[in-house]
């Protein structure tokens, strides 16, 4: 069932990225912290990110990230990432939503295929570089923080080490 994507046809797709993509952000915002709380297959760090200097050099993420809109808070409870506290509670916190919000964006990311039931190749051709352009930036500001968060905290904690132990 592929037609021309005229007016209904534009309604539809932006109606539809639009429904899925609130919805898969609540439905991500409602999941338990717990879910997120451990690394996994899909979140844990490679090789190649090399701790972060990877999205820096090859990337240039510093110059971009803050540009990205941030929606951790849009549902009541939510967490705003753009403020970051040094208390190690925050910093654990942070790091766990970092996984909550690569999930959603990988979620939202695999939507596009459903375009094919009523778009044209081309169109559906459209959707996926829509998706690539809207998820994938987001995806990589989330790896890279988490991967500097990581980081800190674990400078912080081998600190406190140090401080418990005296001189």
């Amino acid at each position: 069932m592929t037609r021309p994507p005229g007016a209904v046809g534009i309604a539809l797709n932006v109606g539809a990225w639009f429904l899925w993509s609130v919805g898969i952000g609540y439905f991500g915002h409602r999941r338990p912290l717990g879910s997120f709380s451990k690394e996994t297959w899909w979140s844990k760090p490679r090789g190649f990110e090399r701790h972060g200097r990877w999205y820096e050099r090859a990337l240039q993420i510093k110059r971009w990230k803050d540009r990205l809109p941030e929606l951790g808070a849009v549902f009541q409870g939510g967490f705003a990432k753009r403020s970051v506290s040094r208390e190690v509670a925050h910093i654990e916190r942070f790091i766990v939503e970092t996984r909550r919000a690569e999930w959603v964006h990988w979620l939202a990311l695999s939507f596009w295929p459903v375009f094919a039931i009523w778009n044209p190749p081309w169109a559906v051709a459209v959707m996926f570089v829509y998706a690539m352009l809207v998820n994938v930036p987001c995806l990589l500001v989330q790896r890279y923080n988490r991967i500097r968060l990581q980081r800190l905290l674990t400078l912080m904690r081998s600190q406190r080490r140090t401080e418990c132990l005296g001189p």
